[in-house]
């Protein structure tokens, strides 16, 4: 823990937000940014001379008013027509102040909707009335759920292409209330509309005199108020501690509850009490009392020291403490363009926490096409599902709550990309017969060891025929690369077989747990900042998917395209000549199979000239692996 001046650092803490948040999710080009700028412009709500701009920016493009300008302000939105972040931003209805989070719809940029929509109170989902459900309103139908939103109002946009022909809109809004059924997401509204036009967004549509519900903004004007954290317990994560005049002062965000001067709390992680003796603000004057969504500062009696990430809660009633558990279930909505594993580590962030997590079982994966949720070996790409982490020390959580913001907790992996969201649930045993291992993540960023080596790491995996010259070529490699100041290893079969895997044989089920091992090595090596050229047979392409998810990021798959003839005339060790006799059982290229791979980083025709193939994977790596600039 690093304490900081008092008087440098207090401009930093945020400051509490007082107008009820609403998220606008939706399939792409259904109309999110266009409502967005109908509604600032129905509530008055643009600053002044915006109005102008945009009337202009469309009479260019020759182009009716085109409201998404407002919010499109990147030129890179404009050019490729779509928004590619969250953006926020404030309007009123009536006496009533509300945040729009306009959550992106591209599946590349649904990473962003997960922090933007975290603490929205409602959301309106944009369909599009003639393509009706989408991939992607199902997806964001499943996020809302993920994040607990509580009021979903759905805007049927683009009525006016059918006309507003009630049969037809009556059939898409069927489609969109059997989805958000299946996922048990209450519907506030289904409201039929044209948010270019303005029907049914702040006065009602003479096209549609059919529909008797409310408008969108009267809609939005009944959602209720969110309910009063106040009366929870209480709870405040430490952002930091700040030294002032050499009193200690433990800063963080009242997330729920209320605290007194004089309350005695707990400070979570160090087990330790203390008492409230001075509620300090900034700019403001004195109260001894302070409530949820408050930035302050607290004195502490006695003056004790907490880390960042601990959380203070009130001492001695265990019935208003947190869950304590070193293993937690999550819904996860995995954002990583790779499927999930078991056995895969990262950081979870939990308010201004970050814990040490591996993943140690995929208890259920959600089929998007019917929502249903089955048992699975991995989690795909933009997948969501149950899963259980397993973290090095205790984390400390309230379970999640829709409206609430306990238990909302982010994954995070070793280059600091948010890869998942992930809402906690509850506690998890550990299974009987099970071991409690879980392995701890190094604190030092690629970044500082691609400093101190000079260079970043990869694993290129060479594959070939047995005698096709993969050990020659990666030892080659290696000379070369380490006169010029380089980090290598290098991992051959002969050289693992030797020690760490003198106990295998040549099965498959052996040849399978050989890869397995030689893939964790080489991630270990890749860590630690290393270069690592791994040279095995492994024919099958199953197998090398199997250590292509163990290394995961940098890994390179090199093919040493030599012919069998060549191989076998060459047959340094006497191998091939064996197989033909017979003597050795499942030798590859004779008796059991050799898959080439289908689409190699690198293909290197080594026939006969691995002086060649040394100068071409050298260059291969050299281009691959950056120095730092």
């Amino acid at each position: 823990m690093t304490e900081t001046s008092f008087k440098e650092s207090r401009e930093s803490v945020p400051t509490h937000a007082v107008s009820t948040p609403i998220v606008i999710v939706g399939h792409v080009d259904h109309g999110k940014s266009t409502l967005i700028g109908r509604l600032l412009y129905d509530t008055d709500s643009l600053p002044d001379g915006r109005l102008a701009q945009i009337v202009e920016g469309s009479r260019k493009r020759g182009l009716s008013v085109e409201w998404s300008f407002l919010l499109d302000s990147l030129q890179i939105e404009r050019d490729q027509g779509v928004t590619v972040d969250s953006t926020r931003i404030p309007f009123h209805v009536g006496d009533r102040d509300y945040v729009i989070v306009d959550a992106p719809g591209h599946r590349q940029f649904l990473r962003n909707m997960i922090t933007g929509a975290a603490d929205a109170e409602a959301a309106v989902l944009v369909v599009d009335a003639v393509e009706g459900v989408r991939e992607q309103t199902r997806r964001h139908a499943m996020l809302l759920r993920l994040i607990g939103i509580r009021h979903v109002i759905v805007l049927i946009n683009k009525a006016d292409m059918l006309d507003f022909a009630q049969d037809k809109l009556e059939r898409t809004e069927a489609d969109v209330r059997n989805l958000l059924g299946l996922l048990e997401i209450n519907v506030s509204e289904v409201i039929p509309a044209s948010a270019r036009d303005g029907d049914n967004i702040a006065t009602r549509s003479e096209r549609a005199e059919w529909y008797k519900g409310p408008t969108l903004l009267e809609a939005l004007a009944n959602i209720p108020a969110p309910p009063s954290r106040a009366n929870l317990a209480f709870r405040m994560p430490v952002q930091d501690v700040y030294r002032f005049e050499g009193i200690r002062y433990v800063a963080g965000r009242i997330e729920r509850g209320t605290v007194r001067e004089g309350d005695r709390l707990e400070i979570g992680g160090q087990g330790q009490e203390a008492t409230v003796a001075e509620i300090c603000r900034w700019h403001a004057e004195h109260r001894g009392v302070a409530g949820p969504g408050e930035s302050i500062a607290l004195r502490l009696e006695p003056d004790l020291v907490p880390d960042r990430g601990d959380l203070l809660f009130p001492a001695q009633d265990k019935a208003l403490a947190p869950i304590r558990s070193a293993r937690v279930k999550t819904r996860l909505f995995w954002l990583r363009g790779e499927a999930l594993h078991v056995g895969e580590s990262f950081r979870l962030r939990l308010a201004t926490a970050e814990y040490d997590v591996t993943v140690v079982s995929i208890d259920a994966v959600v089929d998007l096409d019917d929502l249903s949720m089955s048992p699975g070996d991995e989690v795909p790409p933009d997948g969501f599902a149950e899963v259980t982490l397993a973290a090095s020390r205790m984390i400390l959580f309230d379970p999640f709550i829709p409206g609430m913001p306990d238990g909302r907790g982010v994954l995070v992996d070793r280059f600091q990309n948010i890869v998942g969201g992930a809402p906690l649930l509850e506690a998890a045993e550990v299974p009987s017969g099970e071991h409690a291992i879980h392995p701890t993540i190094s604190r030092v960023s690629g970044n500082s060891r691609a400093a101190l080596h000079g260079h970043e790491s990869a694993v290129f995996w060479m594959t070939g025929l047995p005698g096709s010259g993969k050990s020659t070529i990666a030892r080659g490699v290696e000379e070369r690369l380490i006169a010029d100041g380089y980090a290598v290893t290098v991992l051959d079969g002969d050289t693992l077989r030797s020690g760490l895997c003198q106990d295998l044989g040549f099965s498959p089920e052996d040849r399978r747990e050989n890869i397995r091992r030689a893939a964790h090595v080489a991630k270990i090596l890749s860590e630690s900042g290393q270069i690592v050229l791994v040279a095995l047979v492994s024919p099958l392409r199953e197998d090398r998917k199997l250590a292509r998810h163990i290394i995961g990021a940098g890994w390179r798959e090199v093919f040493v395209d030599t012919a069998l003839s060549t191989c076998e005339a060459r047959d340094p060790k006497g191998l091939y000549a064996k197989a033909r006799e017979g003597k050795i059982p499942d030798f590859t290229g004779v008796s059991a199979p050799y898959e080439a791979p289908e689409r190699a980083d690198v293909v290197l025709p080594a026939e006969g000239n691995e002086t060649s193939c040394i100068e071409q994977l050298t260059g291969a790596i050299l281009t691959a692996v950056k120095r730092p600039s």
